[in-house]
C-alpha cells in the first residue's frame, strides 16, 4: 500500500512540474535599430516600434544602436517614449552614440556596448559643426541630467557630456566634453556590460528561452519616413515655388502649376498623417496661394497681397513641420521653430531666384544648345517667322481677351491669338495694337 502511495505521489509531482513547464511562455522580444542620422524619421520609426511592443505584449524593448546623433528635438521625443514606456527598453551600442544619441541611450534602462563603442559628445551644434549659443547648450545639459537622474545614472558626468565647463575631478577637465569607451562607462555607470550580440546581452541578464519580434516597416511607413525628413520637405518647397514661378511665365495651365500642387500634397500628407500640420495651416497655406494669385492675376504691381500671400505660404510650410497642438506652441523649443522657417524661407527664396536664372541661361548651355538654332537667318535674305496672315495681322486694334502679365491672349475680329505686352501689365478688355509677329507670338501695346 506504501508503495503504492509513492508511486502515486511521485506521478502527481511529475505531472505538475510538465503542467508548470508548460505554462512558462517564452519571454517576448520586440527589436529594432537606430543606425542613421537623428530626425524626424528616426522619431517615427520609434514611436510606431514601442507602440507596436506595447501592442502585441511584449515584455522587452531591444535597441540597436549606431548613430553621430542628430536634430535636438526627434532626440528629445524619443527619449520622452521610451521613459514613458512600460517596458523596460535595453540598447546595445554598436560603435557610437555621439550626441542626440547619446540622450536617447541614457533614457534606456539599461545600457550595452560592443567593444570599441562609445558614448558622449553632446554638444549641441549647427551644420558646420560649430557650437551653437548657450541658450540651446542649456536646453540640453538639462536634458541630459533629467535624463540621467530618472534611470539613476551619475547626472553631473551626463551634463558634462555637453558643456566643456563641467569640470568633474577623475573624469573630464575643463574646456572638454565627455566621451566615455566602453570600460570608463562600465565604471562610472553609463553601461551595464561589454558584448558582442543582442544573445549575449540576454544570456548575461537571465533571460531564458525567447523569442524575437523585429519591426517590419510597410512600404506606406518608409515613404512617409522619407518624405518628412527635412532635406525632402526643402526639395518639396523647391519645387512649390518653382512651379508656381514657372506656370506665371505662360498663359493658361500647364505642368509646372501641376507639379507645384503635387509637391504641396506630398510635402502636407505626410506631415498631417503624423499630426505635426494641423487643419488651419493647410488653410493658411491656401489663403496664400490665394492672394499671390490675386495680387498676379487682377490687381497689377505687386503689393500687400502678394507680399501677404508670401507671408502666409512660408508661414504654414514653417509651422507645418512642428508639433503644435492647435494654435498651442508651448511645447515647441523656439530653435525648432527657427529651423523650420530658416528651411522655409531659404528653400523658397533659392526656388525663385533659381528659377530665374534657369529661365535665362537654360538655352545658352552646352546641354541644350542641339536645340537651338545655331544660324542667323535675316530678312534681309528672304527670311521670315511670320505667315502672311500674321504679317496682314501687324498694325491691327483689338481688345486683350486675358490679363496680360505680359503674356496672355487678344482678340481680334473674333479670332483669339497668343500675344505678349510690350507695355508691361494690360488688364482683360483693354484695347491693344499688334505691332509685330515673332517668336510664335503677337506683340502688342496698350492703346
Amino acid at each position: 500500500m506504501m508503495k503504492k502511495l509513492l508511486l502515486l505521489s511521485s506521478f502527481l509531482c511529475l505531472a505538475l512540474a510538465v503542467i508548470a513547464q508548460d505554462s512558462v511562455k517564452p519571454i517576448k522580444v520586440y527589436q529594432f535599430e537606430i543606425k542613421e542620422e537623428i530626425a524626424a524619421p528616426v522619431w517615427r520609426t520609434t514611436k510606431l516600434a514601442i507602440e507596436e511592443a506595447h501592442d502585441i505584449g511584449a515584455d522587452l524593448i531591444f535597441i540597436h544602436m549606431n548613430t553621430y546623433g542628430g536634430a535636438v528635438d526627434a532626440a528629445d521625443s524619443i527619449r520622452t517614449k521610451i521613459l514613458q514606456s512600460k517596458i523596460p527598453v535595453y540598447v546595445l551600442i554598436q560603435n557610437n552614440a555621439a550626441s542626440a544619441g547619446a540622450l536617447i541611450a541614457i533614457a534606456c534602462d539599461s545600457i550595452f556596448m560592443q567593444p570599441g563603442s562609445t558614448i558622449g559628445a553632446a554638444t549641441v551644434v549647427n551644420q558646420t559643426g560649430e557650437a551653437v549659443p548657450d541658450k540651446y547648450q542649456s536646453y540640453m545639459r538639462k536634458k541630459m541630467r533629467a535624463t540621467a537622474e530618472e534611470n539613476g545614472r551619475d547626472p553631473d558626468i551626463a551634463e558634462g557630456m555637453v558643456d566643456p565647463d563641467k569640470e568633474i575631478e577623475g573624469v573630464s577637465e575643463k574646456g572638454k566634453v565627455i566621451t566615455l569607451t566602453v570600460t570608463e562607462a562600465i565604471a562610472l555607470g553609463f553601461c551595464d556590460g561589454e558584448f558582442n550580440t543582442m544573445d549575449e546581452v540576454l544570456a548575461h541578464t537571465g533571460v531564458g528561452e525567447y523569442t524575437v519580434v523585429k519591426q517590419r516597416l510597410s512600404s506606406t511607413d518608409k515613404i512617409i519616413g522619407w518624405l518628412i525628413n527635412p532635406a525632402i520637405s526643402g526639395v518639396l518647397i523647391l519645387v512649390i515655388f518653382g512651379g508656381i514661378y514657372f506656370e506665371l511665365q505662360s498663359p493658361g495651365l500647364g505642368f509646372p502649376i501641376v507639379a507645384a500642387l503635387a509637391a504641396a500634397v506630398l510635402y502636407f500628407a505626410p506631415l498631417y498623417l503624423e499630426g505635426l500640420a494641423e487643419n488651419w495651416e493647410i488653410l493658411v497655406f491656401i489663403a496664400g496661394l490665394i492672394l499671390i494669385a490675386i495680387e498676379l492675376f487682377v490687381v497689377p504691381g505687386f503689393g500687400v497681397a502678394g507680399i501677404a500671400g508670401i507671408a502666409l505660404t512660408i508661414t504654414a510650410l514653417a509651422l507645418a513641420m512642428v508639433g503644435n497642438v492647435g494654435f498651442d506652441f508651448r511645447p515647441v523649443e523656439m530653435s525648432i521653430l527657427v529651423r523650420s522657417f530658416l528651411i522655409s524661407v531659404i528653400a523658397s527664396t533659392v526656388s525663385v531666384v533659381g528659377s530665374i536664372l534657369l529661365a535665362v541661361k537654360l538655352f545658352q548651355t552646352n546641354a541644350f544648345s542641339s536645340l537651338v538654332l545655331q544660324t542667323s537667318q535675316n530678312k534681309s535674305e528672304g527670311y521670315t517667322s511670320a505667315s502672311k496672315e500674321n504679317s496682314d495681322i501687324i498694325g491691327s486694334v483689338g481688345v486683350a481677351y486675358t490679363d496680360m502679365m505680359p503674356s496672355g491672349k487678344i482678340e481680334i475680329n473674333d479670332r483669339i491669338y497668343d500675344a505678349a505686352s510690350e507695355t508691361g501689365f494690360i488688364e482683360k478688355g483693354q484695347k491693344v495694337r499688334v505691332t509685330d509677329y515673332t517668336a510664335s507670338n503677337l506683340k502688342v501695346r496698350l492703346l
